[in-house]
């Protein structure tokens, strides 16, 4: 089994804590492959367009990128961390999914994220966690990722781990534990399927795409979508 680990700051805090206690039993029997960001994607997308018109290998920071890149289509299992900034995910995580716009279903999907599975750790200080986990789960769920579990833990005395009431740590503990568990026996099952509404999206953008292939073949999304087969009938979810 491979894992791959994003985490959305290179802080040791309480989301790293909870990321710990999460993949504690996954360590002895899973390929665990971890990034740190910004440090394993120090730069920010310049909104260049070169990853959609001319391939994800033309961006400026593909070095960067394409290293992500190949262990995430390999996973069986994308975890993504990130602590609440200001109610959203921090710049660093958001600076990377915007790198990863040409995965999006209107462009290139990859055929692999449509079975995988995922998992987000989100934590804040009051109010904030759940929308930071939304700003994961809407790139995840446009890259085909419909089994998307969720994380949000909700902190009211302090920030950092040492210092929470040895019950609130507790109860962190417990409740990852048993995603941790529930995350274990989903993958011990087939590989997950794409939900209806993944499914709908889908069909729309291959509309959209074959409209497009038609106008201009030399299009790279609508050839990129010919060449899988998906104008003809195909799916990236069936193999």
């Amino acid at each position: 089994m491979k894992i791959i680990v994003i985490n959305g700051t290179e802080k040791h805090g309480v989301t790293y804590r909870l990321k710990e206690l999460f993949l504690e039993r996954f360590r002895e029997t899973a390929q665990i492959t971890e990034f740190y960001l910004p440090r394993d994607c120090p730069a920010f997308c310049s909104g260049c367009t070169g990853c959609i018109f001319n391939g994800e290998h033309t961006c400026k920071d593909a070095a960067y990128i394409q290293r992500i890149a190949k262990p995430l289509l390999e996973a069986d299992l994308i975890v993504m961390t990130s602590p609440a900034y200001v109610m959203h995910a921090t710049g660093a995580m958001k600076a990377l999914l915007d790198h990863f716009a040409y995965l999006w279903m209107p462009h290139r999907p990859a055929p692999e994220l449509f079975t995988k599975r995922a998992v987000i750790i989100t934590q804040c200080l009051g109010a904030g966690a759940r929308s930071a986990a939304k700003d994961i789960r809407h790139s995840l769920s446009w890259w085909g990722v419909s089994d998307i579990r969720i994380f949000t833990g909700k902190l009211m005395g302090d920030i950092v781990w040492e210092r929470l009431p040895a019950k609130k740590r507790s109860e962190l503990a417990a409740r990852i534990n048993r995603l941790s568990q529930r995350t274990a026996r989903s993958l011990d099952k087939a590989p997950s399927r794409p939900s209806i509404i993944t499914r709908i999206k889908f069909l729309f953008c291959r509309m959209m795409q074959k409209s497009l292939h038609q106008t201009d073949s030399e299009y790279l999304d609508g050839k990129y979508w010919f060449q899988h087969g998906w104008f003809a009938g195909g799916r990236p979810w069936q193999g």
